[in-house]
């Protein structure tokens, strides 16, 4: 984890257990220029757990039906958000929201997350960065509220069970979208 920022638990949503992993952690932190720099990290059995593997970094689509990182982040106090997904193997994808589950039509991204992963015994471990532009506007100088979450695929069923762990869920099935678990808070940053 990034020496400035403690790393915060993720609790695993109590529908979808996951006796293979130990611990999710993570952390987001402001970085100069703007961006948000990322980091997770899955501690368990790596064995029993469905990794992507590393390919050439791209955008995509799909990446949270197997074993991916997610960051939500929204500027206090407007209803819009964005989402961003990064995956083990290099893959990314960015979606803007108007407010909650409503996907708005956006230009394509002039910018591409620089992410990193590593895979070693008893632990996986992905840090992302993004650079301002592609945040919402006016969030490099604005205070945050960002949702950091991880979906994790067993590898143990035919079916590719999944696990859901967030700062916080709410009731009924695990959703990353609903604003009260966009728990971590960042105050107001210096304009890029």
């Amino acid at each position: 984890m990034p020496a400035s920022e403690p790393p915060l638990s993720l609790l695993c949503h109590p529908h979808n257990p996951a006796a293979m992993v130990r611990a999710v952690q993570a952390t987001a932190a402001r970085a100069p220029g703007g961006a948000l720099v990322f980091f997770y990290q899955v501690s368990g059995d790596m064995v029993r757990l469905r990794i992507p593997t590393p390919q050439a970094q791209s955008r995509s689509d799909g990446l949270w039906e197997h074993t991916c990182c997610e960051a939500f982040v929204a500027v206090a106090g407007d209803p819009a958000y964005r989402e961003f997904n990064f995956s083990p193997s290099g893959q990314w994808a960015a979606y803007t929201f108007s407010g909650y589950r409503r996907l708005r039509q956006s230009s394509a991204a002039t910018a591409t997350p620089r992410i990193s992963a590593s895979l070693t015994e008893g632990r996986l471990q992905l840090s992302a960065t993004l650079a301002a532009e592609l945040l919402p506007p006016g969030a490099a100088a604005a205070a945050l509220e960002i949702g950091l979450a991880v979906v994790i695929e067993s590898g143990d069923t035919v079916n590719g069970e999944r696990s859901y762990w967030a700062l916080r869920h709410t009731a009924g099935p695990a959703d990353f979208h609903r604003r009260e678990t966009f728990a971590l808070e960042l105050p107001p940053g210096d304009p890029p």
